[in-house]
């Protein structure tokens, strides 16, 4: 039988190129990150194909397909899709020696990834408004030095400046805070989601004091992420992923009245077809 570490290996370069990378450093975080730490003892609850159902047995190696795992049913909490994950993270690309910010940290799993990628000189703050899963991802990170894990909603205020935002829950629009904490370079990436049906993971990449590119990752479905909701900007979103397409998106823009080039209209930005100026 081959070791759990090889099951690790085999699932890393898995779902890294299932995402069209061929990131040796993506690969090496994935495989070396355990994700059973961050998800408890088995069995466990996953979803694959189209159902929910229980892994055979606690053995971990079961965990390393590019399966969902429930963290909490009762409010809709899962470990997300590993590859869409890759995708995303692949996109961002976080350096060693940046500082991120993780919105929507769960268990942590996906924090220690991205800790794993910038390395001991970077620096990863997770945000995790259920204080409960806050806790738990405190415990399941004590053992990595350059995390901290706050129990709080990122939406309420002022976030320290970072090189990457990565946000795991949804947004109807990227709240001021989150576009003004972006160094220059910085990238957002967020999954854009209406009240209904499936959104768009969007990366969000400041050019300049003012200036945002913006790009369509993936369709997603992601839960609410608290305090970055709007229903006005949810229903201009789900009028514009109806009628166009999301790979026409090429800025974001702040301060000035949407023109012939809009997209979407949002609250406090818009979404443009045009690159920025």
């Amino acid at each position: 039988m081959k070791s759990l570490q090889e099951y690790r290996d085999a699932y890393a370069h898995a779902v890294v190129q299932s995402a069209g990378s061929a990131s040796q450093r993506l690969i090496a975080a994935f495989a070396s990150t355990p994700r059973e730490h961050y998800l408890g003892p088995g069995p466990w609850h996953i979803f694959a194909g189209s159902a929910f159902g229980s892994t055979a047995s606690d053995d971990p190696r079961q965990l390393y397909q590019d399966v969902l795992v429930e963290i909490d049913m009762d409010r809709g909490i899962n470990n997300g899709q590993p590859s869409l994950h890759a995708l995303c993270l692949a996109a961002c690309a976080p350096a060693p020696g940046e500082s991120v910010l993780h919105i929507g940290a769960g268990g942590g799993y996906y924090t220690a990834i991205l800790a794993a990628l910038v390395g001991p000189a970077g620096s990863v703050l997770a945000y995790e408004i259920e204080a409960d899963l806050a806790a738990r991802a405190r415990a399941n990170l004590g053992h990595i030095p350059n995390v901290r894990v706050i129990a709080a909603s990122a939406c309420d205020g002022p976030l320290p400046q970072a090189d990457v935002i990565y946000v795991n829950a949804g947004a109807t629009h990227p709240p001021d805070s989150w576009l003004d904490a972006l160094n220059p370079g910085g990238r957002l990436v967020f999954p854009l989601t209406s009240h209904e049906g499936y959104g768009v993971m969007l990366q969000v990449t400041r050019r300049g004091t003012a200036r945002y590119h913006a790009s369509a990752l993936a369709r997603v479905a992601f839960i609410p992420c608290a305090g970055a909701r709007d229903d006005a900007s949810s229903d201009a979103l789900a009028t514009a992923l109806a009628r166009r397409s999301v790979q026409a998106i090429r800025s974001l823009r702040r301060g000035t009245h949407p023109d012939d080039t809009a997209w979407c209209a949002l609250a406090g930005s818009w979404l443009s077809t045009a690159e920025p100026q």
